[in-house]
Order: C-alpha cells, then sequence, then structure tokens
C-alpha cells in the first residue's frame, strides 16, 4: 500500500516536471526572462548616466551642490552633527531624510520614461508598415485573435495551430 502511493507521488513529481519543464521552454517567458535582464542592465547604465554625467554640471550650476549629499538630519546619532555627506551621518547612527537621493531617482525615472517612450513610438511606426491585409489574416480558434494566415502558433495564446 505504502508502496503504491510512493509510486503515485513519483508520477505526479515527473508530471509537474515535466510541465515546468514545458512552461519554462515555451518562447515567451524566455523572452520575458531575456528582457528582464536587458532592463536591470538598462536601469544601470541610466543611473550611471544620472548620477555621474547629468547631475554633476546641474549641482555646479547650483553652486556646486552635489545631489546625492543633500539631506535632513531627523535625528542625531552619536556624533554631534555637522555631518557632511549621507554616508557620514549613517556612520554616526543618525537617520536622514535623503532628498537628494529622491531627486536623483526622480530624474532616472523621467530619462527611462522618455528612452522608452520613444522605443515604443519607434517600434509602432515599423508595426504600422508590416501590417498584414485582411486577406491575409486568420482567427485564432482558441483565442479568437486575429493572426496571420501562415502561422502555426498563436502569437497572443501560444496554441499550436492545425
Amino acid at each position: 500500500m505504502e508502496e503504491e502511493n510512493n509510486n503515485e507521488k513519483s508520477k505526479k513529481r515527473g508530471g509537474l516536471i515535466k510541465e515546468f519543464k514545458e512552461f519554462i521552454m515555451r518562447g515567451n517567458v524566455i523572452d520575458m526572462a531575456i528582457g528582464i535582464v536587458i532592463g536591470v542592465a538598462f536601469g544601470t547604465v541610466i543611473n550611471s548616466a544620472v548620477n555621474d554625467i547629468i547631475m554633476p554640471p546641474i549641482g555646479l550650476l547650483l553652486g556646486k551642490v552635489n545631489f546625492a549629499n543633500l539631506f535632513a538630519v531627523l535625528k542625531q546619532g552619536s556624533t554631534p552633527p555637522p555631518y557632511n555627506t549621507v554616508s557620514a551621518a549613517g556612520e554616526a547612527g543618525a537617520v536622514t531624510l535623503n532628498y537628494g537621493l529622491f531627486i536623483n531617482t526622480i530624474i532616472s525615472f523621467i530619462i527611462i520614461s522618455l528612452v522608452i517612450f520613444g522605443i515604443i513610438k519607434l517600434m509602432n511606426r515599423f508595426r504600422k508598415k508590416e501590417e498584414p491585409k485582411q486577406e491575409e489574416l486568420k482567427e485564432c480558434p482558441y483565442c479568437y485573435s486575429s493572426i496571420n494566415i501562415k502561422a502555426v502558433k498563436c502569437p497572443n495564446c501560444t496554441a499550436d495551430l492545425k
């Protein structure tokens, strides 16, 4: 009896592993993983551009201000103020409100948004030129979306088509 239960559990695990492998090997999961990796790398580049290229000239124009070190002390640390940098305040155990880092983050967000908007506009321009004519479309029998007549796999629901 116990052997039968173990065999059933083993079959279920084998089925789960098989299902998981099929899920992972779908094209859209791999595309998503690649997109996430590229997104993280892109975010790092944008943060460097903001912190190392854009903010220093702005800080220079505003009287040699380093935005990364703009902060307000909410609670003094073990060493009394003044603290010249956020890290010095942190080492002293002070509680700070780091509004300069927030400004850097806002500027990073704006730059990333503008770049993504530009990429989407460019992609839409190319996509409009390549839209298939109505007679080149068929309906997916599973999700009922319009797809190219030559498609063997639905790009929307990933169903195999006959």
